[in-house]
């Protein structure tokens, strides 16, 4: 899959667990780029050159190969790391915007509310900026903020 696409529908898989949950799937940072948001960390982990299994990411996904990415052994790689609503909601994202071009979902990324143009840099989108534009009060906004530190300071802790 072209790495563009993969990283666009990852960004509306996360975005679409937090309006809907309160919390991503990936926990990533998102940002505004030329060519639409992005999962920071993820991207990076798509455009590092790091070969082989040293990392977890290396393990499963082969180096980028001219703008593409793939599994590098589908049999091989973990089923039992997402939930099942996290798997349904994947499915979900493919069924509606799967079958859009990476061209198509970088101009449809560009319509999200949260997205400003960076003009060639790069600008952070807050997770306050997409429940706000989901319609969330306030004050659930900041319960779903309180949530996600929580939810950081154990990671962290553990």
């Amino acid at each position: 899959m072209s790495h563009l696409k993969l990283i666009k529908l990852l960004y509306l898989l996360d975005r679409e667990a937090l309006l809907r949950w309160g919390r991503p799937v990936t926990y990533d940072w998102y940002y505004s780029m030329p060519h639409g948001p992005v999962l920071s960390y993820t991207l990076d982990l798509i455009n590092s050159e790091e070969a082989g299994g040293r990392t977890y990411w290396g393990r499963f996904i082969a180096p980028k190969s001219n703008h593409e990415v793939r599994l590098r052994d589908a049999a091989a790689t973990p089923a039992d790391q997402l939930s099942p609503a996290e798997e349904a909601l994947i499915a979900e994202i493919f069924g509606t915007y799967g079958g859009m071009t990476r061209w198509q979902l970088r101009d449809f990324t560009h319509t999200l509310p949260e997205w400003t143009d960076p003009q060639g840099s790069s600008m952070r989108i807050e997770h306050r900026d997409i429940l706000r534009y989901g319609g969330l009060s306030d004050d659930e906004i900041a319960q779903v903020e309180a949530d996600l530190e929580e939810s950081a300071l154990a990671d962290a802790i553990f």
